[in-house]
C-alpha cells in the first residue's frame, strides 16, 4: 500500500457525543424509559457511527475510499481516471455521500478540501480530504 488516510469527521463526531449523553441523561434521570426512545438514539449512533471518518488509500491499481468501517465504501481502477486536481468544495456542500449540481458525486467526512477525479468516460467524483496533495503524488506513484 502506497497511501492511506483517515480523515476525522469533528462535527459527527460531536453530534454522536450529544446524543450518547443525551440518552444517558435519558436512562438515568427517568423511570420507565420507553424503548422507543433508546431504539432512536441507537439508530442515530450507527448511522452516525458509519460517518465518523472518511479513509482513502492506494492499494496497487485501485483507489479505495470507505466511511466508518466499510460498510459504505467504492473501489475506483486508476486506470479509469484521466485527471485527478485539488479543489475546494463551496461551504454548503455538506458532508456524507452527495450528488452535486456541478454535476458530480462528493464524498465528504469534513472541511472543504477535495481531490477531483475525472474518469475517462468524463464523469467526476470529489473525495474530501485534509491533505489533497499527498493523495495526486501517491496515485502519480502508481500510474
Amino acid at each position: 500500500m502506497i497511501y492511506r488516510h483517515t480523515q476525522l469527521g469533528k462535527v459527527i463526531v460531536g453530534a454522536m457525543g450529544g446524543i450518547a449523553i443525551l440518552a444517558i441523561l435519558t436512562l438515568v434521570g427517568f423511570r420507565g424509559i420507553s424503548p422507543v426512545v433508546i431504539t432512536i438514539y441507537l439508530v442515530v449512533l450507527v448511522i452516525l457511527t458509519c460517518f465518523a471518518f472518511l479513509a482513502t488509500e492506494l492499494q496497487g491499481p485501485l483507489l479505495r475510499c470507505f466511511f466508518g468501517f466499510g460498510l459504505i465504501h467504492r473501489s475506483i481502477a486508476l486506470s479509469d481516471i484521466r485527471e485527478a486536481r485539488s479543489m475546494t468544495n463551496p461551504w454548503y456542500s455538506g458532508w456524507g455521500i452527495r450528488w452535486r449540481p456541478g454535476g458530480y458525486w462528493l464524498w465528504n467526512v469534513s472541511g472543504y478540501r477535495a481531490v477531483e477525479l475525472v474518469f475517462n468516460n468524463g464523469k467526476r467524483i470529489r473525495i474530501g480530504t485534509d491533505e489533497p496533495e499527498d493523495l495526486i503524488q501517491a496515485g502519480k506513484k502508481l500510474i
